[in-house]
């Protein structure tokens, strides 16, 4: 059995601190006590060797590319070691568009190799033991950290230093490893997959904005947005509340272009017609806001551009948003 690992940077890859110098995939690898226990042939390459907050939506759907190509060669699962910092997100971007059954496996570390206590390489065993495994097939996506498995469409990280900041508000992990052995507890439903591949100038040049909507918002911040962006995604009070004079905005901001409500909670779905009042859900998706749904606001957006970028119109990023949310 053959996985495939994709090394990219982040803290899993540091070798000491306040240094520059990184881990190859293969140090990372070989650094891995029981690794080689595994029966498992590892297939190591070295891509964008970058912090995840400098990865790139194009960088990201080219790993995703690279990653197919694999499995169509005959790799069994997935693993790509990243840093945390958007580790959501792309493990998100990635669920979309991934259209095998075979495990693509995200993880990092929260702690440099030097550190004590380093958790990057049971991070890694465990990955490579679910991208291996046959309960994880058809799953998708998933985040492999601390002995838990995440699905991408649930994850967030909660935490900016916890060897465990990797959680499922809304669910709980969808298994975990024990004792070497992959448990899956609750298999995630998995959603209509997105076209992989998209002309990258389109993409570059399709930007999405994100608001996050504040006590006693006006709405100024979002002078112009519509001259430079082709979507925007509100993250609302509560259940998906606004101030009263930011609905007007906003309605108006949803006839230029798809305006996506969502909650800034962390957990929890916005709702669609229990509240009336002006600034409420029921009042902006009047106004033509899109129902986020149990969406948080970063992946909104990630679903958002990637439907623009293949130039969907609203009924169009309405109907994945009904479905994705």
């Amino acid at each position: 059995m053959r996985v495939a690992v994709f090394a990219l940077g982040g803290t899993i890859s540091v070798a000491r601190r306040g240094e520059s110098d990184r881990l190859t995939g293969a140090e990372i690898a070989a650094a891995v006590p029981g690794l080689e226990e595994l029966g498992v042939e590892l297939d190591v390459r070295d891509v964008h060797a970058v912090p995840s907050g400098s990865l790139t939506f194009a960088q990201l759907l080219d790993l995703v590319g690279d990653a197919s190509r694999a499995v169509d060669e005959g790799a069994a699962g997935i693993v790509v070691t990243q840093g945390t910092d958007t580790l959501e997100e792309t493990a998100y971007l990635a669920d979309l568009v991934w259209p095998h059954d075979a495990p693509f496996v995200l993880t990092g570390a929260m702690r440099q190799a030097a550190m004590a206590g380093a958790d990057g390489p049971a991070n890694v065993l465990s990955a490579v033991r679910v991208a291996a495994s046959r309960e994880a097939r058809g799953l998708g996506a998933l985040v492999a950290f601390n002995d838990e498995v995440h699905a991408a469409r649930w994850v967030r990280k909660s935490h900016s230093t916890s060897t465990a900041a990797f959680v499922s508000p809304n669910t709980g992990p969808a298994g975990h490893v024990v004792e070497g052995r992959v448990r899956v507890l609750a298999v995630p439903p998995r959603r209509g997959v997105l076209p992989a591949r998209y002309d990258t100038a389109r993409l570059d040049a399709t930007r999405v904005a994100l608001h996050c909507v504040t006590l006693d918002d006006d709405g100024a911040l979002l002078s112009g947005v519509a001259d430079t962006c082709r979507g925007l995604v509100v993250a609302g009070f509560g259940v998906g509340h606004v101030p009263a004079r930011l609905a007007p905005v906003l309605g108006a901001l949803a006839e230029r272009m798809p305006v996506v409500l969502t909650s800034r909670t962390g957990s929890g779905s916005v709702l669609r017609h229990t509240y009336t009042a002006p600034g409420s859900e029921t009042d902006l998706r009047e106004r033509g806001l899109i129902d986020g749904g149990l969406l948080d606001p970063y992946k909104a957006r990630v679903l958002l551009r990637l439907l623009l970028a293949a130039d969907a119109d609203r009924e169009t990023v309405a109907k994945a948003f009904a479905e994705h949310g």
